[in-house]
């Protein structure tokens, strides 16, 4: 629909309720035929539980508000403060040199840290500046594929995000993850360079 594509026009749509609606869980909507041969072949259908009812209403109410249905402009707004801000922190993580994944106005952003050992090595870094991050590597991810994933909120503000940007700056230099050409040299300053080859 964001796109122009009429949801008719489409074999096969699935989503997740986690990310974009605040619940757990997630949907494939299909004809009853595709339907009826998931549920018979997917391990996910045969072992894992139904959703809670809390969650299944979180997401309808979620649903809901989007669609306008509360007699508000409430999910419109979310909706559009959510794609600002995800493409706010996407144009701060390209301006610094990260290679960033996804597409233009998705809250979810992936970006690229290649080498396995650099995934503890920019989640810990993080946590020492306060900003909790989500990295993901194998087998989530093929082995030289690893990544962070930042997922963005309708309820981060402005500074929220320049915060977090500033501290992703900072690490992505100490980590050399900026894998794009900013003009600056990705290679760690020589008096850092110095500093830890006398500790060690």
């Amino acid at each position: 629909e964001h796109c122009g594509v009429s949801p008719e026009d489409v074999d096969v749509m699935m989503g997740t309720f986690t990310k974009s609606f605040g619940s757990v869980g997630g949907y494939i909507a299909a004809s009853a035929e595709v339907v009826s041969f998931l549920r018979r072949s997917s391990p996910g259908s045969i072992y894992a539980c139904a959703m809670a009812p809390a969650a299944v209403a979180q997401a309808s109410q979620a649903l809901r508000m989007i669609a306008g249905e509360d007699g508000t402009r409430k999910g419109r707004d979310k909706i559009d403060t959510l794609r600002r801000n995800a493409n706010l922190f996407r144009a701060g993580l390209q301006r610094m040199g990260c290679e960033v994944l996804g597409d233009e106005d998705s809250p979810v952003i992936p970006v690229m840290l290649y080498n396995p050992a650099k995934i503890p090595a920019f989640s810990r870094e993080c946590l020492l500046r306060k900003l909790a991050v989500v990295v993901v590597g194998f087998p989530a991810t093929p082995l030289i594929k690893s990544r962070v994933r930042f997922c963005i909120s309708a309820a981060h503000t402005e500074s929220d995000l320049i915060a977090a940007l500033r501290v992703v700056d900072e690490v992505a230099d100490r980590v050399m993850v900026k894998y794009k050409w900013t003009g600056r040299p990705n290679v760690a300053p020589l008096a850092e360079v110095e500093s830890q080859r006398k500790q060690h």
